[in-house]
């Protein structure tokens, strides 16, 4: 007897059911899409010695904020004094805080605030603190979320300096279950970047009114 169709069929079935389990990110709306390239052009006209790696870390941050950077309070505290002890001001930025990514749900705020006084650096680690203690994301999610990010970017033919290398080293990360960067050392030697990533609402209730002040 030849059971040749009916395992076929059984194998068809297997399939069907393994791809009804298989997560699958949801399609990125025409609006997102376009968020993503207005945030591209932003990053590049302020940064312009921006890599593929810089701006997967503000869409990072933005997606899954500052939780990775805090394993206790005190470890923080001493951290965040340390580097403001270090700081050149002549090569800090002027702006003190920013969006980061594509939904600005993250901000980044300059240790320069904290330096020439417009904040506290207990102010400053509280909402740091606070931001790293909010539900995340997974990995897996952010995976995927990246994914459909750097497929926006790479349609948009930027000929980023060193692009391949560095998506492929983003791509091994995430894939071993890794999701966090530095800032590319271009970066670092061109914009000099000290800051802590804050919640939107917590910057916004807590820290811009200060911020603001001139």
């Amino acid at each position: 007897m030849n059971h040749t169709p009916h395992l076929l069929t059984l194998m068809l079935l297997v399939a069907a059911l393994l791809m009804a389990c298989t997560p699958t990110s949801r399609p990125m709306s025409d609006d997102d899409a376009q968020r993503v390239r207005e945030m591209t052009r932003w990053q590049l006209e302020h940064y312009p010695q921006s890599r593929l790696i810089d701006l997967y870390k503000t869409c990072f941050q933005d997606y899954m904020g500052p939780e990775h950077a805090v394993t206790s309070k005190t470890l923080a505290s001493n951290n965040l004094n340390e580097e403001l002890s270090g700081l050149d001001m002549d090569s800090l930025a002027t702006t003190l805080y920013e969006p980061c990514g594509v939904d600005s749900q993250y901000y980044r705020v300059n240790l320069r605030a904290v330096a020439q006084g417009n904040i506290s650096a207990h102010a400053l680690l509280d909402a740091f603190v606070a931001s790293a203690q909010r539900q995340h994301p997974t990995v897996e999610q952010w995976k995927q979320r990246w994914q459909q990010i750097q497929q926006v970017i790479s349609g948009m033919q930027l000929s980023l300096p060193h692009y391949q290398q560095d998506s492929t080293a983003i791509a091994a990360m995430l894939d071993v279950g890794d999701c966090a960067l530095s800032h590319s050392d271009e970066y670092k030697s061109a914009y000099y970047p000290h800051y802590r990533i804050v919640a939107r609402d917590i910057l916004e209730s807590e820290l811009q009114p200060a911020l603001d002040k001139r």
